[in-house]
């Protein structure tokens, strides 16, 4: 039998370490974070030093969409431009359309600023390369963007809402929406160019995210709260070194979900309030052949001292896990009495995703009552895609090295629920001290697992 490691004297410390100075004179610190797995230190940006830009002085008036939206622009680039700068939203709200950032640059909203997004689609144009569940595409451009920047932060007391309006009525997904998701599938599929996939059109209403750091570097989110998205709240996208902190996300539409870091790698999520319509944390690595090709995990992320009011799940992995996700570590979380929650821990994929999923750990939870169990492993999940479109290859995902330790809820149906393929068990699935007040069933509903072990 594999050993059986659990490692809680790991749990929570982080230092600051060294400092240095970055080309564009943005300070790098250095976050060291202990954890079961090796994990390199996150580099964030520091503002501290640098010079700050008042959307006020380049022409932002309350109320006025248009003059807002380029003051903010004009801020930005003048940021940017001289090396490094913090563009200051003053209190008050102000009314904007899409906000795009550049490097070395740190959006700073001051207590009792809020940032009102229009809920008008034709303010999110032209289109640019994003991604919807898993699959990269030409669609409205996420409310907050950035694409290939360094060095950038979103920080302050302040406040970014989501006007939801027009949003909210796109979250039904008729025919005409469902045609275009399967457009998209076929051209991910068959390795159709990014200039085939424009999903903007009158009908197939993708909603964008509202926050997506796409292809970026050393990225810092801290303090603000976030108010209703039209899809994925926060998504940081193939990107690497990030740090969300102290952040209160609040959205109750469709697919609704914290955060979803997906094929990124190094990322803190520390200190957080989710009041999520979907999961709290969705840990991603994109879909079927689009993500084979870009073959990048999502490693190294770690999850600590949060709390979450509702959510599908505190944290789920998958089902777009395709270019494979390791190294997770989940600590010191808890999920308030009453919360709305389907799973402490849901791992999920199907038949056409392939990648992997290995070396998760979760410790120190404590949780109410959840409507399913604790630990849930599940290997044919396919919601709507199932009768939408067929198998083009199938690749099935290991699933291996899960650790639960110290975890406790009151009311629940299971304590593990694991439901795998014949020709692919999971293996290896550990837990210690992992208990509810009371189990309405089996404790444990397992097919096809290997190595196996839990002690209480």
């Amino acid at each position: 039998m594999k050993k059986i490691i659990f490692c809680t004297a790991l749990v929570i410390s982080f230092v600051f370490v060294s400092f240095k100075k970055n080309d564009s004179g943005v300070t790098l610190k250095e976050v060291t974070v202990n954890a079961p797995f090796e994990m390199p230190a996150i580099k964030i940006p520091d503002f501290s030093n640098c010079k700050e830009f008042s959307i006020t002085d380049f022409g932002a008036v309350a109320g006025d969409l248009n003059k807002t939206s380029e003051a903010i622009s004009k801020a930005i680039a003048k940021a940017s431009k001289s090396g490094g700068g913090t563009v200051v939203i003053p209190e008050g709200e102000w009314l904007t359309k899409k906000i795009h950032f550049k490097s070395n640059v740190n959006l700073h909203l001051k207590k009792g600023a809020v940032l009102l997004f229009s809920e008008n689609p034709k303010d999110y144009l032209p289109a640019v390369r994003s991604t919807w569940e898993g699959y990269e595409c030409y669609n409205y451009s996420p409310l907050i963007y950035a694409y290939q920047c360094k060095n950038i932060a979103i920080t302050g007391e302040g406040e970014l809402k989501a006007k939801m309006d027009v949003w909210k009525q796109w979250f039904a997904r008729p025919k005409a929406h469902m045609e275009s998701l399967k457009r998209l599938y076929y051209l991910a599929s068959y390795n159709k160019p990014m200039k085939e996939r424009q999903m903007v059109n009158d009908t197939a209403n993708f909603r964008p995210q509202f926050i997506q750091f796409n292809r970026c570097e050393n990225i810092l989110m801290e303090g603000v709260k976030i108010t209703n998205s039209p899809f994925w709240t926060i998504h940081p996208f193939l990107s690497k070194d990030v740090v969300l902190r102290n952040l209160n996300v609040y959205a109750h539409g469709h697919n609704n979900d914290g955060v979803d870091p997906e094929m990124s790698q190094n990322v803190l999520i520390e200190n957080c309030v989710f009041d999520q319509g979907d999961d709290a944390i969705a840990i991603k690595s994109g879909s079927n052949q689009d993500a084979w090709r870009l073959n990048t995990p999502s490693k190294n992320i770690v999850m600590r001292n949060c709390t979450v009011k509702n959510g599908h799940q505190l944290v789920a992995i998958g089902s777009e896990l395709s270019g494979g996700i390791e190294n997770v570590f989940i600590d010191n979380c808890t999920v308030v009495d009453g919360a709305k929650l389907n799973h402490l821990l849901f791992i999920k994929t199907n038949e056409r995703r392939g990648g992997y999923v290995k070396n998760i750990h979760m410790t120190n939870i404590t949780s109410g009552k959840i409507d399913e169990g604790i630990l849930g492993i599940e290997t044919d999940v396919l919601y709507q895609w199932r009768n939408l479109v067929p198998t083009i290859e199938r690749r099935l995902t290991p699933i291996q090295d899960v650790y639960l330790e110290n975890v406790k809820a009151t009311n629940v149906k299971f304590i593990s629920r694991i439901l795998a393929q014949k020709e692919l068990p999971v293996e290896n699935v550990f837990l210690k001290n992992v208990t509810a007040q009371n189990v309405q069933g089996e404790k444990s509903i397992h097919e096809n697992v290997k190595n196996f072990s839990i002690q209480n």
